[in-house]
């Protein structure tokens, strides 16, 4: 250890000296665009190692974990969630009773960027991170009903975080951990403005130039790192769709009041998930256990709860699924999510809304048909759907919208996409004023589940 640090401190003192005669905008752009760079690359990697993990235990290719649940034995497809989670938890477990390294620097966040962000100093755990990133990698790669995508973007934020503070005081830290949150964001999902857009609405609640113009590059450069790695310029294949009329849109704007509902029901429902777990007072490693056996326990009925939902949602982009399908998918998903994250398991809820909305898109589509009103087309209702439960979450309107965008690649939607997205925010607000990501009290306790 002592032989690295002699080795790298030459080349910090170089590296400083080069950056020296940037000021302070031009420095902040430059470190951005690298940030942007290394946070792709880290969101590639992690994906190849899941792909390849979820292949080895439940042989599922290219993270189609819903056909590879299908396949597998009832035994099987009833024990893998629950062995990741536990393998996740004892990992977790042990970690934190493995004693402090004496004299080591204080760090306050244990792994959490948003954190980090909105009530620290932008100083991230080099060592917590990589432990939760890789519990959650257990999780995800067996089953478990969250996102993959949460531990791509933490490790983005990490690797910027460790490069600010091996650059000293010529950084802004807090800024510069926000380019590394956007530049996940924007190569796991394929959307660049969005990323943007979700630090600016909730990590930094502005969108000044000085702060928004180093978070642009940074998303901008991990998206095209991205698509030269051989990614698509969309994460959903979604053929064009034509902007509703009038007629058509009215329904549409119900439906965006009807995810202000949706969305403070579900992140209650979450909460009070999470609640029934603490009052358990499980041992981590048993809690994860039994999280994992729910989600097992409900694939032997729905093989679609496995996972983030991606495989579902673009099957309802593609198809038109049956309404009965799809509430009873729902109604499955909603306790696999609730067992998953209640139990404390590591994982984003970003895509599991966006499945949970797109169901709710779905079922709004079959309901206007059934009684006759002038609809649109119905992926047209599963994407404005996913739009309005992200947006009901998260408060953040125009994220939302941008990210629903994006990741099909529908530009005439974008109109009708803000509007129900704004109204969803002001009545979810209204229910429960606290978002999932819960930053706005410094001093409140982290509510995500």
């Amino acid at each position: 250890m002592v032989a690295a640090r002699r080795l790298i401190r030459p080349v910090l003192r170089r590296l400083r000296r080069a950056l020296g005669p940037l000021s302070g905008p031009w420095l902040g752009l430059v470190l951005a665009a690298a940030v942007g760079v290394l946070g792709a690359l880290a969101v590639a990697g992690f994906r190849a190692l899941l792909f390849g993990t979820e292949s080895l235990l439940v042989q599922a290719s290219g993270g189609h974990l819903v056909a590879a649940a299908d396949r597998l034995p009832p035994v099987h497809r009833l024990l893998a969630p629950a062995f990741g989670a536990l393998a996740a938890g004892l990992l977790l477990w042990l970690a934190r009773r493995a004693p402090v390294v004496p004299g080591g620097p204080p760090v306050r966040h244990q792994g959490d960027y948003i954190e980090a962000v909105a009530i620290g100093d932008g100083r991230l755990d080099a060592r917590a991170g990589p432990l939760k990133a890789g519990a959650s990698l257990l999780v995800v790669s067996t089953g478990g009903a969250v996102g993959r995508e949460g531990a791509m973007v933490l490790l983005a934020a990490l690797l910027a975080s460790g490069i600010g503070r091996l650059l000293g005081p010529v950084t802004d830290l807090r800024l510069l951990v926000s380019s590394g949150a956007a530049a996940g964001l924007a190569a796991a999902y394929h959307a660049p403005l969005a990323g943007a857009m979700f630090v600016a609405e909730i990590l930094l609640g502005s969108l000044a130039l000085a702060r928004l113009g180093p978070v642009v590059v940074a998303a901008v450069m991990a998206h095209a790192t991205t698509i030269a790695l051989g990614g698509s310029a969309t994460l959903y294949t979604v053929p064009p769709l034509a902007l509703p009329g009038a007629a058509q849109a009215a329904p549409l704007v119900v439906l965006g009041l009807a995810g202000g509902l949706l969305g403070a029901g579900l992140l209650r429902w979450l909460e009070a998930a999470r609640g029934l777990f603490i009052a358990s007072r499980l041992p981590l490693p048993l809690a994860f256990l039994l999280g994992g056996l729910v989600v097992g326990a409900l694939s032997l009925a729905r093989p679609e709860v496995w996972g983030n939902g991606y495989s579902s949602i673009q099957q309802q982009l593609e198809t038109t699924p049956a309404w009965q399908w799809l509430a009873a998918v729902l109604a499955f998903k909603l306790v696999a999510v609730a067992a998953t994250t209640g139990s404390g398991a590591p994982g984003g809820v970003f895509t599991p809304t966006l499945f949970v909305g797109a169901a709710v898109g779905g079922l709004a589509a079959a309901a206007a048909a059934g009684i006759g009103l002038p609809a649109a087309a119905a992926p047209v209702y599963t994407l404005v759907g996913m739009a309005v439960l992200l947006a009901g979450t998260t408060h953040a309107p125009v994220m939302a919208a941008l990210m629903v965008f994006e990741i099909s690649g529908q530009y005439a939607l974008l109109p009708v996409l803000l509007a129900a997205c704004v109204l969803a925010t002001l009545v979810s607000r209204r229910l429960h004023p606290r978002s999932v990501y819960g930053v706005e009290a410094a001093e409140a306790p982290d509510p995500r589940p």
